[in-house]
């Protein structure tokens, strides 16, 4: 209990990090789909292009995340040298990446689809290069278990970020400037991308600390140890960020019709609402990575992760019917003529929910050096999803993109649960958790109904009942109020 009271507490504060994070980005969507409008495309191309980033950062990080957390508390190992090596292997490989974009950039640019603005992919370059440099600096504030630095330089970058936002796209056309043509909408994307690398460099800065302190070096035998662990989480990793953004990658090029940046903006927009099942997930990982492998070799670390699991659903279903109960408030996040596009919200949650499940189930193979398998379910979900999406974006357009992660992600579960309990069996809740889930389902049921056939505050109070009944079933049945401080003899069971 004591470990889980630990891992509350770490994904606590870096889950009001990520959600307070994530709530002062989403200021940043009604801009962005008020001053873009979805006719013009224009949040396609961020969408789009975003898309990459994320990818990107994925190959130049290429698994040393994880290797260090495994290496870092590997008997035999020392974990100053393990940092030092990966921090410079990957500044390294992230220089190189920069140099190859500069040089090629006109034909990547072209075969992108952006011959006209080469300034979209240096700038994204340069971002993600930095981003992938800064991973492992923030990997080891994880390790050293300093959370409050952590969540302070990410709402930092957050601050930064929105007020240049705010001051380029909304305080300067309110005093009558208009420096570097920002009203023009090819411009506009523009400045997206150059304000995310500003705040990206420099935030730098605040490493100073991490940066220094140790002696730099390169070990090679390290190195390839490193990387004979990591290659196959390099492969999970793209297959795993493929599932999440292989839809908005593809889709411009799958849809058959004239206006594939329109509807990919429209769902790009619209997605951004399902993303608070991303910042739970993020949040638990960041605390979970790291206790994990410092407590493996403990006796009870099976019933550990078996409830961590437990509660990990529970709350990722609270989440899904908060969202699902509020949607009458939280559409106002997106401009009016993005709004059409809402009813991808549930499925691309669900498809959250199931990418951290499948998170959850991954340390099986990641603590018996087995990375192999993940880089096989991952695969085989992958190409689940460039199957579905690739079959029926032509048909249902962005509907396809998010029921492909529903099935991406799903095949991927249902494997690593399957093998993990011939590898490394953990007895999880299973019955407890169908019981959330079917609860679940009937109260989103009933969310629909009254959303569907209920006057807006009327749906509002039902739905706002419905969620305090699911907090009830939670407290009944598995928060120890009967513990709490004068208040709990009153949950003392007779």
């Amino acid at each position: 209990m004591a470990n889980l009271k630990s891992l509350a507490k770490d994904t606590a504060i870096y889950g009001l990090s990520s959600i307070i994070g994530r709530f002062l980005n989403y200021l940043l969507v009604p801009l962005y789909t008020h001053v873009i409008t979805a006719s013009s495309g224009g949040y396609g191309v961020v969408t789009n292009l975003y898309a990459y980033t994320a990818l990107l950062l994925v190959i130049l990080t290429y698994g040393m995340e994880t290797a260090f957390f495994r290496f870092a508390n590997k008997e035999g190992e020392d974990p100053n040298k393990v940092y030092s090596t990966i921090l410079t292997s990957v500044l390294t490989t992230s220089a190189l990446f920069v140099a190859l974009i500069i040089g090629f950039l006109r034909p990547i640019s072209t075969a992108m689809g952006y011959p006209d603005h080469p300034e979209y992919i240096w700038t994204m370059a340069l971002t993600v290069a930095i981003d992938a440099f800064q991973c492992i600096p923030y990997s080891y504030l994880r390790y050293k278990k300093r959370p409050i630095k952590f969540a302070a330089l990410k709402l930092g970058f957050i601050f930064l970020n929105i007020f240049l936002n705010l001051t380029y796209f909304v305080f300067l056309p309110k005093w009558g400037l208009n420096p570097f043509g920002i009203y023009d909408n090819g411009i506009q994307v523009g400045w997206v991308f150059y304000l995310n690398l500003f705040c990206t460099a420099f935030m730098t800065i605040f490493f100073a600390k991490e940066l220094k302190g140790f002696k730099y070096g390169f070990e090679c035998g390290l190195m390839k140890r490193l990387l004979s662990y990591s290659w196959p989480i390099l492969v999970l990793g793209i297959a795993g960020i493929l599932n999440q953004t292989a839809s908005q990658i593809m889709f411009p090029k799958v849809y058959k019709g004239p206006d594939g940046d329109v509807q990919l903006g429209i769902y790009g927009a619209c997605i951004k609402i399902a993303m608070i099942m991303a910042m739970i997930t993020q949040a638990f990982r960041y605390a979970y990575e790291p206790f994990v492998f410092g407590s493996s070799s403990e006796r009870d670390s099976k019933e550990t992760y078996a409830k961590a699991m437990k509660f990990f659903i529970i709350f990722t279903l609270l989440a899904f019917l908060c969202v699902i109960g509020f949607m009458d408030i939280l559409k106002y996040i997106i401009g009016e003529d993005y709004r059409v596009g809402l009813k991808v919200v549930p499925i691309v949650m669900a498809a959250e929910i199931l990418m951290g499940v499948y998170f959850n189930l991954s340390f099986w193979y990641k603590l018996t050096d087995q990375t192999l398998w993940g880089a096989l379910f991952s695969g085989i979900g992958c190409l689940v999803l460039f199957a579905i999406n690739f079959i029926f974006i032509p048909k249902i357009g962005y509907m396809a993109c998010a029921w492909a992660g529903v099935g991406g992600y799903g095949t991927a579960t249902l494997l690593s649960y399957f093998v993990g309990q011939k590898k490394y069996k953990i007895d999880y809740p299973l019955k407890d958790i169908f019981i959330y889930c079917l609860v679940t389902a009937v109260l989103y049921a009933g969310m629909v109904l009254a959303n569907n056939h209920l006057s807006k505050w009327l749906a509002l109070s039902v739905n706002v009942i419905l969620i305090l009944a699911f907090c009830a079933l939670i407290a009944w049945r598995d928060l120890p109020l009967a513990s709490l401080p004068v208040i709990g003899k009153y949950f003392k069971k007779a």
